[in-house]
């Protein structure tokens, strides 16, 4: 139970957590020194059969979390029948992201592992399922292509795992979960882990889960302290020059510019391509070779800025992430905190940086209410983000002086009042 977890932490190492030998030694060669605390309060649980539904953000080691007590609980596949854990995700690019801890953590036992995901050809994915596979990752949409093809079978599945499935469900993902739910044994046990828990997400737990025991890993502040946010106040042509100047000052180590469309992430990149080196993008219509390479070049160091969308961005765990730039606002609040929790990962310190237009004060109002906290303005000194009317005339005509100048109005009038009272 979380009330547990101090204990756990302060005794050092996995070793409290009773895994066996063999786990401990995986996480050894993994260099997993000490669990974190979404690990220490879930592994109990999952090692006892009891049904979860864990709320933390990404970055925290979730996967591992699930990964561990899945691997300890095998049987040996002489006595299995077809795939006996399946993990759900939102993305491609979490699908192998997932995959390749599986197969980190799997040092020293025979466990075989396959991803399935759509923009790759199924015939491959159905050679691997037809070997044998004990752990299968995948996205809902080739996971139910798979199962209508009688390639992949259910009947033997014991562990179930909805990764994020805030996001899974604000995909629409929601009618295929549940159809691959309906053909899991119900004697299965379910793992749910989401950065938030909004009313869907608990009606699917409800309806599918057994009693789910809730813990929240999350942090109490969602903006995370080891995050600096800040916004800059900006006309919409001048975004793109603001940009520059930004990765200019900054430097990062590698950065993430978050954009709304498609067609915007494009745009944003060939102008960055311009000017920058070690710059990509990567969005939806891209084709999953090309995804693939991206990610390994961004996963390599060898891109600095990637240009992305927030359903590709969602399956981005890249721990030398030290910049976030939302180009673009989020449209809704909780795509707001999933693109911050790109960076600081796993307790390290990151920055974030939002472009706000004059008409999108709401926008960062509810934003700032959202995580319980007001973001910083910034500005590049010399550089004009807003074109303000002058006034014709700067002399008092009955003094002969200069006129003290107005104090400028607040681009979003009521915001920091408004903020404040809900503080």
């Amino acid at each position: 139970m979380p009330e547990k977890q101090p204990s756990v932490a302060e005794a050092g190492g996995f070793e409290p957590l009773g895994l066996s030998p063999v786990m401990l030694a995986a996480l050894d060669q993994a260099e997993y020194l000490d669990p974190t605390p979404i690990q220490a309060g879930l592994i109990p649980r999952a090692l006892a059969g009891v049904d979860v539904m864990g709320q933390a953000r990404t970055g925290t080691g979730k996967t591992a979390a699930f990964v561990i007590p899945i691997f300890e609980q095998l049987q040996p596949r002489a006595q299995a029948s077809g795939p006996q854990a399946l993990v759900l995700v939102p993305t491609r690019e979490l699908a192998v992201q997932v995959r390749d801890e599986a197969v980190k953590l799997s040092a020293g036992r025979s466990i075989h592992i396959v991803a399935v995901y759509g923009g790759k050809p199924i015939r491959r994915q159905v050679e691997h399922l037809r070997r044998g596979a004990e752990l299968v990752v995948g996205t809902p949409g080739r996971v139910l292509d798979l199962i209508s093809r009688g390639t992949l079978m259910l009947g033997g599945v014991r562990f179930v795992v909805l990764d994020e499935a805030d996001r899974m469900l604000d995909i629409g993902f929601r009618p295929d979960i549940e159809r691959i739910l309906r053909r899991c044994p119900q004697s299965r046990q379910t793992l749910l882990l989401s950065a938030t828990i909004p009313p869907p997400v608990r009606r699917l737990a409800e309806r599918y889960m057994r009693q789910p025991e809730s813990l929240d890993f999350s942090s109490k502040d969602l903006s995370v302290e080891t995050i600096e946010q800040s916004y800059f106040t900006v006309d919409p042509e001048r975004k793109f020059e603001l940009l520059a100047k930004l990765l200019e000052r900054e430097q990062p180590q590698q950065a993430i510019v978050f954009c709304r469309t498609k067609r915007g992430t494009d745009k944003v990149y060939r102008r960055l391509s311009e000017t920058l080196r070690g710059v990509d993008t990567i969005h939806g219509d891209l084709q999953q070779s090309v995804r693939d390479r991206v990610m390994r070049r961004f996963r390599d160091g060898k891109t600095k800025v990637l240009v992305a969308t927030d359903v590709v961005g969602r399956g981005i765990d890249v721990t030398s992430i030290s910049h976030i730039i939302n180009y673009d606002i989020p449209q809704f609040c909780d795509d707001y905190v999933h693109r911050v929790g790109r960076t600081g990962r796993m307790g390290r310190e990151g920055v974030a940086f939002t472009f706000v237009t004059p008409e999108e004060g709401n926008e960062l109002t509810r934003i700032e209410m959202r995580i319980n906290r007001l973001l910083k303005r910034d500005e590049i000194p010399g550089f004009v983000a807003l074109e303000k009317p002058q006034p014709t005339e700067d002399f008092d005509a009955d003094q002969g002086e200069p006129l003290e100048p107005p104090a400028p109005k607040p681009i979003f009038g009521r915001r920091t009042r408004r903020i404040r009272r809900a503080l």
